[in-house]
């Protein structure tokens, strides 16, 4: 039930450090998170089938408006203040959802929450098979709904269609057809219509061209800022299993928040991780959780 949902979500949102104080869930049609950072916004969708869809919606979203509260209080309503662009931003999201919340750390903590809002029994809700629920991999027409292995490719498809769009090789008139077909290409899946395939995402009908590559810079991003908390707290994931973001938000709010737009991306990178940003934490971090096992 769509009730039990939202009371399990807020309850994993308020354990990640969201400030119940200073925002608020609400339902839309496509999840986000808005507001300013005193006053929190975020949205979800909720599905009677798969409660695992807004749950994991929110703890995105919650990434997001942790980055937005976490921003300097002394730098208000200054350029400096404001947040790092949308690959910094969006790497604030999938630290939260991808790097944290689909751990096997993290879903040790989890796991009887989720048992318990919805009086779960036998082994589908033990810990290790909702880790697993978690991190399926299969192509899927919904770039918001993709894994994260092959979600790169949805950014890739969208990514050359947008720059044969501007350079006037590509009529808006044929995007369905261009669509369909590197979806075949890219994912070997046909959408049955507009809705599951080029319209599917607001950006072009907004005008927002350029956005989607900063969601696969993000994670790439989260990858390498994950690492380097790791390294710098040896007990977060630990802490992580019992519910406790504390070492992983502190690192986040030194390393991150706190600095706002006094750095630019580059170096705000390269400060925080140790070295200039690059696919190979990313890429090592696909291999230990789909690979290893």
């Amino acid at each position: 039930a769509v009730a039990d949902q939202q009371r399990l979500a807020e309850r994993l949102m308020h354990a990640v450090g969201f400030p119940p104080e200073h925002g608020r869930l609400d339902t839309s049609r496509h999840p986000f998170s808005s507001g300013t950072p005193e006053d929190l916004r975020i949205t979800t969708r909720y599905d009677e089938g798969d409660f695992t869809s807004a749950i994991m919606a929110v703890l995105h979203e919650t990434g997001h408006a942790l980055y937005d509260h976490g921003l300097p209080r002394a730098w208000r309503h200054q350029p400096v203040g404001e947040a790092l662009g949308m690959s910094i931003h969006e790497s604030q999201s999938l630290i939260v959802e991808m790097q944290a919340c689909r751990s096997r750390a993290f879903m040790a903590f989890a796991a009887p929450l989720m048992r318990e809002a919805f009086a779960g029994e036998g082994e589908a809700w033990e810990p290790e098979n909702l880790y697993r629920l978690q991190t399926r991999v299969a192509p899927s027409l919904i770039r918001v709904e993709a894994d994260e292995v092959t979600y790169p490719l949805h950014i890739l498809l969208r990514t050359r269609l947008e720059r044969l769009l501007i350079a006037g090789e590509l009529e808006a008139g044929d995007l369905p057809g261009a669509w369909a077909e590197g979806m075949r290409e890219g994912l070997g899946i046909t959408p049955p219509d507009d809705r599951d395939g080029c319209l599917q995402d607001i950006h072009w009908v907004e005008g927002i061209f350029g956005y989607f590559p900063t969601y696969t810079l993000g994670a790439v991003t989260a990858a390498q800022l994950y690492q380097a908390a790791r390294r710098d707290e040896p007990e977060l994931e630990t802490a992580l299993g019992e519910g406790d973001f504390r070492p992983l938000l502190g690192w986040l709010a030194e390393n991150v928040h706190s600095l706002a737009s006094s750095l630019d991306a580059r170096a705000l990178v390269v400060q925080a991780s140790g070295k200039p940003l690059d696919a190979d934490d990313f890429e090592a971090h696909l291999r230990a959780r789909y690979l290893a096992d």
